[in-house]
């Protein structure tokens, strides 16, 4: 049934297809850039159709390549897949997990000797970004952890934790509070969607009139650096509840008025359909679901 299939022209389709690249392609399956153009070219002759269009730095996929693709694609990690599966010591491996510098400065590398410790034989290199990747094109990442309100229909995914932000700062800093008005420290958001409710919301919910009496604002690109300047002193930030976790189990950050808190949204960790069976991958899941569960965690 198989017999007549250009199986090394189709998997050199798949790396280049994947990377929009020839040179990627070359890189990825140590041969030369001639040659994969080679493969390329024996296989649109094959099909009677062009794959790619070549423009002058770049290569780019015909309407019939992306069919190809996402075809090609999802049959060959799911032959990756069940090989993994077959071979002894199926807990061993590589993951590869994306996810924003904060979250994992602030809440997973914290916690990830636990998993090293499981997991001895797991290989797991961490990739921190703000950056949006495409799974089902980029083969490179296992999974990935991000925020927000999107629900993603063409992935597998597990909702970690639910948020909410409330008022924390140094514990010298909230005892004053009820002597002056504090400095705002808050973080300049990339996406507007992901926190509609800041400050106003939560005075409003407070009672605080800290902005009627215009209070000094601080804003931040980053949680991380925000949470650093609570810690320092310079003034309270208004914060994720898990984002904050580990300060406040090490009493560098308390909570001010924690009855009020304002929503906010989901870490989820996302991954191609079928590649939760992966074991390094399955590992790496059980393994969060664990650390989530541990304490009412965050």
């Amino acid at each position: 049934m198989f017999a007549n299939l250009p199986l090394t022209a189709l998997r050199t389709f798949e790396s280049a297809a994947r990377q929009s690249s020839f040179k990627a392609a070359a890189e990825e399956l140590a041969v030369t850039p001639t040659a994969v153009s080679h493969q390329i070219k024996a296989l649109e002759s094959w099909l009677g159709i062009p794959l790619f269009e070549r423009l002058p730095r770049c290569v780019r996929l015909t309407s019939c390549g992306e069919r190809l693709f996402h075809s090609l694609h999802g049959a060959l990690l799911e032959v990756s897949q069940t090989v993994d599966a077959l071979r002894p010591q199926p807990s061993t491996g590589s993951l590869t997990v994306s996810t924003t510098p904060t979250f994992a400065a602030l809440w997973l590398i914290p916690r990830l000797g636990r998993f090293y410790a499981a997991h001895p034989g797991i290989n797991l290199r961490l990739d921190t970004s703000t950056a949006l990747l495409d799974l089902h094109q980029d083969a490179s990442v296992d999974l990935v952890v991000r925020y927000g309100l999107t629900e993603y229909p063409s992935l597998h995914s597990q909702c970690l934790l639910d948020e909410c932000f409330a008022v924390y700062g140094a514990p010298r800093v909230v005892a004053g509070l009820a002597e002056r008005t504090p400095t705002l420290i808050t973080v300049r958001w990339r996406n507007s969607q992901l926190y509609d409710l800041s400050w106003k919301a939560w005075c409003a919910a407070a009672g605080e009139p800290w902005l009627e009496q215009r209070a000094v604002e601080r804003e931040y690109d980053e949680e991380y650096y925000a949470l650093q300047a609570a810690i320092g002193g310079q003034g309270v930030v208004l914060a994720s509840s898990i984002l904050v976790s580990e300060s406040l189990a090490s009493g560098l950050l308390v909570p001010y008025r924690p009855d009020v808190t304002v929503p906010g949204a989901c870490y989820t960790a996302l991954c191609v359909p079928g590649r939760e069976r992966h074991p390094p991958v399955k590992a790496f899941l059980d393994w969060l679901r664990q650390e989530v569960g541990a304490k009412g965690a965050p």
